[in-house]
Formats: C-alpha cells, sequence, structure tokens
C-alpha cells in the first residue's frame, strides 16, 4: 500500500495544488480574500496582497501540471516539498502576528488560521516527499492496481474534504439541521474541563450589541437556532431573509466571534458575518452591510 500511495502522490498533490492554485490565480473574489489575510501587514496594501496571492496561486499550477505530467520525475516533487514547508511558515508568523486573520489558502476560506490550515500545509509537505519516491508514473499504477488506487483516492479525498473548512457550509450546516429537526438541540461537543468558553447568553448579548448586529438585524428574522465552538471561536445561527435583484430568499445568518469574549472585557469584539443561502446553501455575497444607527432618546427628568 506504501507503493501504491507513493505512486499516487503526484497525482494527488497535482490534483489540490491546481484546485487551490486556480481559485487563487482566476478566482473573483481573490482580492476581497487577500484583505483579510496577513499579506496587507506585510506588504503594505491591498493591491500588493492580492498580486501576491495570485503569484503563489500561479506557482501551484505550474508545480500541479509538472506533476500531473511528468510524476517521476524529482524536481516536482522538491518543487511541491519546498512550496508546503513555505505555507507552514507563513501560517506560523501569521498565527503569531495577527491570529485574527485567515490563511487564504484555496482563496475560498475565510476562517481564522487552525489546525485544519496547518494540517494542510504539512500533508503538501508529505506528498511531495512522497512524490519524489514514486517509482513508476500514476497511471500505470492506477492501471496495475485499480482497487487500491481507488481506495486510496476516495480516502484522500475524504481527509482534504474533512480538512477544508470553506466547504463545512455545504455538509456541516445541513448536519447540524438535520440534528434540530430531529433531536431538537443543537450540534455541539461539551465544554472540556478547564476551558474559558463564556456561557452562550453572553455571547448573543455581546453580539446584539455590536455594530456587525446592528448591519445585520434587518436579515435576521429569528433568534438563535444553532450555535457551536470551532478553534477559538463561537459561531452562532440565525435564520433570516435577504432581498436582492433576484427577489427575497431565505437565509442562514452566520456571526462568528470570540470564544471567550463577553460585554465586560471586549465591548468592541471583531465579529465576522456571513450569509448563506439557505436552498443552495452557497454563500452570498452582501457587500459591505452598514449598521443600522438608532437614535439615542433623552433620559427621564
Amino acid at each position: 500500500m506504501i507503493s501504491v500511495l507513493t505512486s499516487l502522490a503526484p497525482l494527488l498533490c497535482g490534483a489540490l495544488l491546481a484546485v487551490t492554485g486556480a481559485a487563487k490565480l482566476f478566482g473573483r473574489r481573490t482580492a476581497q480574500l487577500a484583505a483579510n489575510t496577513v499579506l496587507v501587514r506585510v506588504l503594505g496594501n491591498g493591491h500588493r496582497a492580492t498580486a501576491a496571492l495570485r503569484t503563489v496561486g500561479a506557482a501551484e499550477v505550474l508545480i500541479a501540471a509538472a506533476l500531473l505530467a511528468a510524476p517521476e520525475a524529482a524536481a516536482p516533487g522538491v518543487a511541491t516539498a519546498l512550496l508546503g514547508a513555505g505555507f507552514t511558515g507563513y501560517l506560523a508568523y501569521a498565527r503569531a502576528t495577527a491570529p485574527e486573520s485567515s490563511c487564504g489558502c484555496s482563496a475560498r476560506d475565510e476562517g481564522p488560521i487552525g489546525w485544519r490550515s496547518f494540517t494542510r500545509a504539512g500533508l503538501v509537505v508529505l506528498g511531495g516527499l512522497a512524490a519524489v519516491a514514486a517509482d513508476r508514473t500514476w497511471w500505470s499504477r492506477i492501471d496495475g492496481d485499480p482497487l487500491p488506487s481507488a481506495a486510496v483516492v476516495v480516502v484522500a479525498a475524504a481527509v482534504l474534504l474533512a480538512l477544508s473548512s470553506d466547504r463545512d457550509q455545504r455538509w456541516l450546516v445541513p448536519l447540524r439541521k438535520l440534528r434540530l429537526r430531529v433531536f431538537g438541540t443543537p450540534l455541539g461537543r461539551p465544554p472540556r474541563g478547564g476551558d474559558a468558553r463564556v456561557p452562550v447568553a453572553a455571547s448573543v448579548e455581546l453580539l446584539e450589541n455590536s455594530l456587525a448586529w446592528q448591519a445585520a438585524s434587518p436579515v435576521v428574522r429569528s433568534a438563535l437556532l444553532d450555535h457551536w465552538d470551532d478553534e477559538g471561536w463561537r459561531i452562532l445561527r440565525f435564520t433570516g431573509v435577504y432581498e436582492d435583484a433576484r427577489g427575497a430568499r431565505p437565509v442562514n445568518v452566520l456571526f462568528a466571534l470570540d470564544l471567550t469574549a463577553t460585554i465586560d472585557n471586549a465591548p468592541a469584539p471583531a465579529v465576522r458575518v456571513s450569509v448563506v443561502d439557505d436552498i443552495t446553501e452557497e454563500p452570498i455575497d452582501v457587500g459591505h452591510l452598514t449598521p443600522v444607527l438608532r437614535p439615542v432618546l433623552p433620559l427621564a427628568g
């Protein structure tokens, strides 16, 4: 099985780098996502950050083409391992200097840098090293060992799917909704002993006093329906109705805020807002939501 894995490493790494590289190079939201990365701080502005992200995407596409076309050559595997090492170093720097930033790894993932980002980068390093050790082409391995090859590809696809937080909305939100319908309780992990997590009610109170809530409240049409904790963030889910040129449509409104924040220790928290179509489960680009400023009523004398 080890020989099958090394032979298929160029195919698996090539496919992964082709997808993530093309998303960075040709994606319409690359500029928007680059603005949330540490590249803006390092390079000085969003235009340079976007150019850097697209350059990395072009490098990924070229390496992917080399892995797929010349899997027995050592150079593509070495380049892949070096690329993965560069990703790991970048993630470590970003995590240390701007932990709230997103990694921009796939040009679709807007979540904060967490263990999945580091695991993906580590797998790229290991995949590159395995590609260097490949003793035959991936197509000849598939032709000679179709069943083991299919098993390796399926397992690898499942692992990558689990490590892709930008796909969570396609399977995690429906799973949570199913759990709510069947059991009537949210799907979440019980808190571990010694955790500094605050009560959900405190997170809701903090959210409802934030500018993000004031901006998104015209869309929200429900009370809190679900919540879960993920890598230092608390996600709060509401339902709502969003209206644009296509008309009104039901949506899920997701707010992400610091798991340990309360109105006492973080009165003005950073809150991320995502609006997801409830039917297609695709994210909706709502642009920059403007807070609704409520008039201050005079105190009774």
